[in-house]
């Protein structure tokens, strides 16, 4: 005879266990799924290991989706402050670092624990170690059939994550059960990952593997400002991460290397007052030495004197630096992505409960769904917010 409940949830990252506990605390019968051996493994890796729980500026403009509207009933019902207070009810010492970051300042175990602790005070049942073969939908709800048996409930919510990181049990559960239910998928991509360069671009960078700059990144009206490295296989560092969710196959992006300084003023400058110096050695005072040198290489100025160089010679190299033009080949897609691109179409999503419009009972939360934030706590925000909404309606 199969076993029932009120809900289930499948899948415990940071989006199931938000819900569970929500609908929970509204006296539902809930059950969480998941074939992990541990619950929320995402949450424990991140960060560097202490969790970049939210972003105090969240909001509609740090996500993307193909309906950029969907997300604000959530993230307005369910904010950064909101997750805060919790986070400070449970005594967790946390700090704020760049561009509005939150982080745990001992581990992101806390914030398991903290959710694990949650669930159990409101009743949620979680059973790990327990694999999903089928969904099927009943008069009245679903029959979920799973390695440890039969589960017949009212309210299904789909938790189940994206295809990153697949080394942690990422799989494509979520797209597979909206299709079983008609539900379109919009096309899935990596998404904040680093992107991979050409053999014979990698030839040209290969000296500067290891060398991180301050730049801004551009492609088309997206542009950010942090770090950049270059790596033996391309390019990675923050910056480069965020503008990944925007790329496409066969664009280039632009570099602007130390942003804050006007490199062909400076250079100009310091040629009035002391030409005899070499280029490289000028930029090496603004830039990491090895990108000066490489720079400098590229411009064919090196073993020249800054008196040497004319105006258009001395703009064509600030230009190299700070209009540095690069066509990735690729990236290195799901194996090292924070997140999935695309996901469930949200345009066939209730955006106040996150329910299947056609399929009554069915839900979508979480990193599934056709919202994707930027680096920087907004992917966490966006779990919290929907495993909430969902929670108050299943």
């Amino acid at each position: 005879m199969a076993e029932k409940q009120d809900v289930v949830i499948i899948g415990a990252g940071a989006a199931g266990m938000m819900c569970a506990i929500e609908a929970a605390k509204r006296g539902r019968r809930v059950l969480v799924l998941d074939h992990a051996k541990a619950p929320g493994e995402k949450i424990r890796i991140s960060g560097g290991g202490r969790c970049n729980f939210t972003n105090i500026d969240a909001g509609p403009k740090n996500f993307l989706s193909e309906n950029p509207h969907f997300c604000k009933s959530a993230l307005s019902r369910y904010g950064p402050q909101d997750f805060l207070a919790l986070v400070e009810r449970h005594g967790i010492a946390w700090h704020e670092k760049a561009l509005g970051q939150l982080f745990c300042n001992h581990s992101a175990k806390d914030i398991v624990q903290m959710l694990l602790s949650e669930m159990k005070q409101a009743g949620a049942i979680l059973r790990l170690e327990t694999a999903i073969s089928a969904v099927e939908k009943l008069s009245s709800g679903f029959r979920v059939t799973t390695s440890g048996g039969t589960i017949e409930t009212a309210s299904l919510v789909v938790a189940s994550g994206g295809k990153s990181i697949p080394k942690m049990g990422a799989t494509g559960l979520a797209y597979r059960l909206a299709e079983q239910f008609g539900l379109p998928v919009v096309e899935t991509r990596p998404a904040l990952v680093p992107l991979t360069l050409d053999p014979a671009q990698l030839e040209r960078l290969g000296a500067l593997a290891g060398v991180a700059a301050d730049a801004e990144v551009r492609l088309g009206k997206a542009a950010f400002r942090e770090a950049v490295l270059v790596t033996h296989r391309g390019l990675s560092g923050p910056a480069i991460l965020q503008i990944s969710s925007y790329w496409r196959e066969g664009a280039e992006i632009v570099l602007r290397l130390m942003p804050d300084v006007d490199i062909a003023a400076a250079l100009k400058a310091m040629r009035r007052t002391n030409g005899r110096q070499a280029p490289q050695t000028v930029l090496a005072d603004m830039l990491p030495r090895r990108l000066a040198h490489f720079f400098a290489e590229e411009a064919r100025v090196t073993g020249r004197m800054l008196a040497d160089l004319s105006d258009r010679a001395i703009d064509a190299l600030a230009a190299s630096v700070q209009a540095w033009r690069l066509k990735p080949a690729g990236s290195e897609g799901y194996r090292t992505a924070e997140v999935t691109l695309g996901g469930v179409d949200t345009r066939k999503l209730d955006s106040r409960t996150m329910q299947a419009r056609q399929v009554p009972g069915l839900y979508f939360v979480g990193e599934c769904v056709d919202v994707t934030g930027w680096l920087g706590g907004y992917n966490f925000q966006w779990a919290w917010a929907s495993g909430f909404v969902a929670g108050q309606a299943v």
